[in-house]
């Protein structure tokens, strides 16, 4: 009696048990039935939103439903990505992950709420770009070497530009690791600022983002110096990289990508990774992206992934080297 009471119960778990696992298989194939959030951990307007929406427009055609930008933005991008992570994970999250709120956060608080290796599955990048090492035109620079040696033949006399824990002040700060110069940072508050006393003169030099320098240096105001990437930028062709300098192997870059929280399930993590995939190789966005001097990297999880380890481990180091403090 007790043993048939026993194999009743286990074909009944095992029916619940087929039940739930049938209806987790029905709802991964049917994915997606309903909008999806895309998490941007920025306000809305920068450049790190103008990417999200062109992703989301691109990734809505091909998953046929909505995908919606959301901007928690604050502390550098961590408040988004706790709030992110917070969600369910089943998919109907996207993180839009970058190099300020999921490496250079690592260094400024060895104690962030989140893990940027473990907390989240990596999709793909979508994008990086580098730093221009900028002048003003009545600078007597023209070559990193010009910079390098005066300053270190006047240690701490030059001035540089920095907003605080921007790929620009990770850039500089690495530049001057990597050759050994003393110089003297004027902090801003804001891009806007900085940008206002460079064009005038009051700063002698600043790294910014290749895509705010564009309109500056074809206009003639601005005088790029390098590039911060391993390779030139074929928006800039003419100006050389850091390494061609001396430097080899210098590397400084802004970028983002698209992850989920870890949890989600895999076969949903592949399709928004294909989706994803899908939408960088399309012409729209491929012209978009390179037209102000973006570049579409290798795509795909696995080096997303990868990558995402080597930058988090290169900007925890030269912010612990420089002593960088979160403010």
């Amino acid at each position: 009696m007790l043993k048939k009471h026993f194999r009743h119960i286990c074909i009944a778990v095992s029916a619940i048990t087929s039940i739930a696992f049938s209806g987790t298989a029905f709802a991964q194939a049917d994915y997606p039935n309903k909008p999806i959030k895309l998490v941007v951990a920025f306000p809305a307007g920068g450049t790190s939103d103008v990417l999200a929406r062109m992703m989301a427009d691109e990734m809505g055609k091909i998953l046929k439903q909505p995908v919606v930008v959301d901007n928690i933005g604050g502390a550098g991008g961590t408040i988004g990505m706790d709030r992110a992570l917070k969600m369910p994970a089943d998919g109907y999250t996207l993180i839009q992950t970058g190099v300020g709120q999921n490496a250079v956060a690592h260094g400024l608080d060895p104690n962030l709420k989140y893990n940027s290796l473990t907390d989240f599955i990596h999709l793909t990048q979508v994008n990086y770009g580098p730093n221009l090492l900028v002048v003003n035109p009545s600078s007597p620079f023209k070559t990193v070497k010009d910079v390098v040696e005066y300053a270190k033949a006047n240690p701490g006399k030059l001035d540089y530009g920095f907003t605080h824990a921007a790929s620009g002040h990770m850039a500089m700060e690495l530049f001057k690791q990597t050759t050994g110069i003393f110089m003297t940072g004027i902090p801003y508050r804001g891009g806007g600022p900085m940008m206002t006393d460079i064009l005038g003169g009051t700063i002698p030099m600043i790294f910014i983002n290749q895509d705010n320098a564009l309109p500056h240096i074809r206009a003639g105001k601005l005088r790029a110096l390098a590039v911060s990437s391993a390779q030139r930028n074929p928006l800039y062709p003419d100006v050389p990289t850091i390494a061609e300098a001396g430097y080899k192997g210098f590397e400084a870059l802004s970028w983002s990508g698209l992850s989920v929280a870890k949890g989600t399930p895999q076969p949903i993590a592949d399709k928004l990774e294909a989706a994803a995939v899908q939408a960088l190789k399309s012409e729209a966005i491929k012209q978009r992206l390179t037209s102000v001097g973006f570049v579409i990297p290798e795509l795909g999880s696995k080096p997303y992934t990868a990558f995402v380890k080597k930058e988090l481990d290169t900007w925890t180091r030269v912010i612990k080297t420089a002593g960088i403090k979160p403010q």
